[in-house]
């Protein structure tokens, strides 16, 4: 007689009726909840260390408070934010300052990443070079450049001066202060713009520029018909990157003019450090919040923007 599935299942797996349990469907797994344990410590750090800070931002944006005190008040300090008569004026340097940085970044960068993966000598020597401004302490490099173009004493205009030019207050003229700075910024901030290119162009597939190269192209269509058309998930990075930095800036500028002269190179970073300075914890915190809605508001579109041409290329 032919033997049954049921003949030969032994009698401890049958269930209570006697009958036997159905054979397991191949190809399925129970899944286990082991694997989801490692996004607990992740998931933990950024609610101590993000979300709660945020939602109790906006709720202390809506007080009076001190270390030992909280009154609520509501929109209060909001108003009184925007009623600042330099907000306008901080507003908009906040603005130029990122597009100036952001731009400068995205067109040098691109341009020393091309330089540094070609056939040139020393090319390892150069890119540590590009890079090594990163490793330095904003703080330091503000200090040092303030003291590199002091208008009377500095050494850029000490130079200038063996050329018989005479150097301009580059942080003590309203109309040089904040562009200095951003120039400043640019150099400091152009090493991690310059590695971005260079892993995008190390990535695109070397097919295309060898057959480039067997069509007889030259360099300059060979840049603009393939390395920039491919590199641009790497300018969407460098773009983001550079924006969120240049809108969120504060500790250069503050190293270098303090948000001077005058208020010529205040931005909202520095505005809402002198209401802090100032005791006024509850209006600087709205004003941070003004901050983190603004940077996001510039940031979705463009970073939406910037998705749809990835995926399109």
């Amino acid at each position: 007689m032919a033997q049954t599935f049921a003949n030969v299942v032994p009698p401890q797996v049958r269930n209570r009726r006697g009958g036997v349990p159905p054979a397991p469907r191949a190809g399925r797994k129970a899944r286990s909840m082991y694997p989801s344990w490692f996004y607990i410590p992740a998931a933990a750090l950024y609610v101590v260390l993000f979300a709660v800070p945020t939602f109790a931002s906006f709720y202390f944006s809506l007080t009076r408070w001190s270390l030992f005190d909280v009154q609520f008040i509501g929109l209060d300090n909001f108003v009184q934010f925007f009623s600042d008569p330099q907000l306008s004026q901080a507003f908009l340097h906040t603005l130029m300052y990122a597009v100036v940085t952001s731009g400068l970044k995205v067109v040098l960068g691109l341009a020393l990443a091309v330089l540094l993966t070609s056939a040139i000598i020393g090319r390892g020597y150069l890119r540590a070079v590009t890079f090594f401004p990163v490793l330095v302490s904003t703080i330091g490099v503000g200090l040092t450049f303030k003291v590199l173009l002091d208008p009377f004493d500095g050494l850029v205009n000490g130079a200038l001066s063996v050329f018989g030019i005479q150097g301009p207050g580059w942080l003590t003229d309203p109309n040089l202060a904040l562009i200095s700075v951003a120039l400043v910024d640019v150099w400091k901030g152009l090493g991690i713009a310059t590695l971005i290119y260079i892993a995008g162009i190390v990535a695109i597939p070397q097919e295309y520029f060898e057959a480039a190269r067997v069509d007889g192209a030259s360099a300059w269509k060979v840049f603009r018909n393939i390395t920039f058309p491919l590199s641009w998930p790497a300018t969407g990075t460098v773009v983001i990157l550079s924006l969120i930095g240049g809108l969120r800036s504060f500790d250069l500028i503050w190293a270098m003019t303090k948000g001077g002269p005058g208020f010529s190179s205040d931005v909202i970073a520095s505005v809402i450090y002198k209401q802090y300075q100032a005791g006024f914890y509850g209006l600087s915190t709205a004003g941070n919040v003004v901050l983190f809605i603004v940077v996001t508001a510039v940031m979705i579109p463009i970073s939406m923007f910037i998705n749809k041409r990835s995926v399109d290329a």
